[in-house]
């Protein structure tokens, strides 16, 4: 290893050409404010630079849990609530054929009672119509024999007699 050094540490060879770098001890001085700086940036910029960005990826990875789990969440909550709502459409299907049924009964039943009203109704008018045109034909008819003598009687000019 000395030996290495010793030879860096010689002068370079000379050339009569103008030459681009030249090794020398300023090459240690720049290696050392390399590895300073290297030394002083990662520990007060590249460390601190990494650990917000493992935060922020961790915190964007909890958050894209979050939102899969909340999406899951609301999907059951939904089916839930669409099961609910099915049922409840089946039972109010249910309930309105049955009331339904129910009112078509009651209908009938009131049909059915308020045709045997105007029945009776309809049978008393034509009784209390077939005796008063009973009634008035027996007063016609004894009227009738009475206008007709008058009527001979008139028509004949003398008296006639029944």
């Amino acid at each position: 290893m000395k030996s290495a050094l010793a030879l860096l540490l010689q002068a370079a060879p000379q050339s009569h050409e103008p030459q681009l770098i030249d090794i020398d001890g300023t090459l240690f001085v720049q290696l050392g404010i390399f590895l300073l700086a290297l030394l002083i940036l990662s520990r007060f910029l590249w460390k601190p630079y990494l650990r917000v960005r493992t935060e922020r990826v961790a915190r964007v990875e909890g958050y894209r849990e979050e939102a899969t789990r909340l999406d899951i969440d609301a999907q059951q909550r939904l089916a839930r609530a669409d099961a609910a709502l099915a049922e409840a459409r089946r039972v109010g299907a249910g309930e309105r054929a049955v009331a339904r049924s129910e009112a078509h009964a009651r209908e009938q039943t009131l049909l059915a009672e308020a045709t045997a009203a105007a029945q009776r109704k309809l049978a008393d008018a034509r009784a209390r119509l077939n005796a008063t045109v009973e009634a008035e034909r027996k007063k016609l008819s004894a009227d009738s024999s009475q206008v007709a003598v008058e009527a001979a009687r008139k028509i004949l000019g003398r008296e006639v007699s029944t």
